[in-house]
């Protein structure tokens, strides 16, 4: 290991370096624009002024909340029960399935599947919800309300409610396929259900194309939205907290953050849950905990802000909106962003569990968008639009999602910080902190996303392994020196490329899904009687 660790740094040490050039943030932005504006131009193509892959996402978690009987809200409670390991006893060898006979194979010949994987449901749940719980909670629902307003959010929630039935689907759908090596290490997420299913179904070749697309623009994302974006924000509060300016003290945190990501993923999925199991439920606690005082303190304010939030969804009057529509693609694509709900990332981790019953992990992850967009991203922007009451800064601003508070430019985090800074005293130095976590929790959980999508290309070898950490790695000294707006604009891309290739694998697939939930409740009623 501690060979490896020289290595990183052997390798990243010349791009601190070049960090000393004046206008480093400029020539990364220069770099990085050509690929963004083609992404974007590519993914964002529009029907009716719409963009595609949104009417995709809100219409294919639609309809998999009619076709499973509205499982967000129907299956909430066994979602929580099964994290808390209550059905665990039907997951023991040898466990009864009710007589059922699964897959044309009586239960008792079929191999101990609860054997297989290598974390926890909470663990699964918690590194995922890592990948999800960063900075798009901040940053992100900062940025959805300094450009939509406050009735963004109205839209968030519905989006992230709707999200919940698209996980329990590609989740399921994960652990189904996943493949287990002879070491027990489990290689799992959209390129082998998307290959491997329909291969079943007499698609072969669109599948390994699909996977193949799908694997690329996850490797995409993770040195994107799940790692460029994060160490970006993370730059930004911390040079504020410590006043400094230059584009090498970007490059200088870069490095350090590198360093401790690297220490973490080095260890692959076992480390990496065992540290996202402490410091996620730690980190999302405090944080909600610091908005809930905010939002307590000033109580008489909350049903002015929900009732705002509410009008402002149907009849928006921030700058630049201009309608309804513009509103909702604010709110719905923060949103898409943060929980990821229909883009496939979260079942790469969640395939990793120790399960026989593949529907109980996908029940386990609905609480992913639910934790994710309906409640942290709610209540940041309580805190903002509570915060603005007070005519801080004019929502829609000029359209770039920087705003101006008291003469000075804010964006992002920088805006949520301002919001806490008026409540709590030092409450800079806590949302630094934060952020710096949410941002490193959500930076090792995509570098697992995006390492299982370097595997499905390039192989499992340890030089591939090596190859894509490095790279990972650099990606987070390139997006701490780089400004956010071209970091943003690559990530979005690159996350919701992925959104195209995961739906043709639910599509194909969502009867199965149907069948492994129903092969699951029926070994809980099995259970109980």
């Amino acid at each position: 290991m501690k060979y490896r660790l020289l290595a990183i740094l052997t390798f990243l040490l010349p791009f601190v370096g070049a960090a000393q050039e004046v206008g480093l943030d400029q020539k990364i932005d220069q770099a990085f624009k050509p690929v963004s504006d083609f992404f974007s131009a590519v993914i964002f193509f529009e029907v009716l002024g719409i963009p595609f892959v949104l009417i995709l996402l809100v219409c294919s978690a639609l309809f998999f909340t009619l076709y499973f009987g509205f499982p967000n809200i129907r299956y909430f409670g066994k979602a929580i029960n099964t994290v808390r390991g209550k059905y665990d006893e039907i997951e023991k060898p040898g466990t009864f399935e009710a007589d059922v006979v699964i897959d044309g194979d009586i239960p008792d010949t079929i191999r101990d599947e609860s054997e297989e994987g290598e974390v926890s449901h909470f663990q699964a749940l918690a590194t995922a919800v890592s990948g999800t719980v960063g900075n798009g909670n901040i940053a992100g629902v900062a940025l959805a309300i300094a450009l939509g307003g406050p009735g963004a959010t109205f839209w968030m929630i519905i989006c992230g409610l709707l999200g919940m039935s698209s996980k329990f689907v590609e989740c399921t759908l994960g652990v189904q396929y996943r493949d287990v090596g002879e070491d027990g290490t489990v290689y799992g997420g959209p390129m082998y259900y998307i290959s491997k299913g329909l291969k079943e179904r007499g698609f072969g070749v669109l599948g390994k194309i699909a996977a193949v697309f799908f694997a690329i623009f996850c490797i995409g994302g993770s040195f994107g939205g799940g790692n460029a974006a994060q160490s970006n924000q993370a730059t930004i509060v911390l040079k504020d907290l410590m006043g400094w300016e230059s584009s090498s003290a970007g490059a200088i945190i870069g490095l350090v953050l590198a360093i401790l990501v690297g220490i973490i993923i080095i260890g692959g999925i076992k480390r990496i849950a065992s540290v996202t199991e402490k410091v996620v439920p730690f980190m999302a606690l405090m944080y909600l905990i610091a908005c809930l005082y905010i939002i307590f303190s000033n109580f008489s304010f909350v049903d002015d802000a929900i009732g705002l939030i509410i009008s402002e969804a149907f009849n928006p009057t921030a700058m630049g909106v201009g309608s309804v529509i513009g509103v909702l693609l604010v709110g719905f694509k923060r949103a898409a962003f943060s929980n990821e709900a229909g883009a496939g990332s979260a079942s790469i981790a969640h395939s990793a569990v120790k399960t026989k019953y593949s529907a109980s992990e996908g029940l386990v992850a609905l609480l992913e968008p639910f934790i994710d967009t309906v409640l942290i991203c709610t209540m940041t922007a309580l805190v903002i639009i509570i915060f603005n009451f007070g005519g801080a800064f004019t929502y829609g601003g000029d359209g770039s999602g920087t705003v101006l508070i008291d003469g000075v430019a804010y964006e992002g985090a920088g805006i949520t910080s301002v919001a806490f800074a008026e409540y709590i005293p030092y409450s800079n130095v806590f949302l630094t902190i934060a952020v710096v976590l949410f941002a490193v929790s959500t930076m090792i959980s995509w570098s697992y996303y995006g390492l299982q999508s370097w595997k499905f290309l390039f192989g499992r070898g340890k030089t591939a392994d090596l190859v894509y950490k490095l790279l990972f790695l650099t990606f987070i000294i390139i997006g701490a020196a780089a400004s956010m707006g071209s970091i943003w604009a690559f990530s979005d891309a690159m996350i919701f490329a992925m959104v195209f290739p995961n739906m043709i694998g639910l599509f194909f697939l969502f009867p199965v899904v149907k069948k492994q939930l129903n092969r699951y409740l029926d070994a809980i009623k099995a259970a109980k009687a």
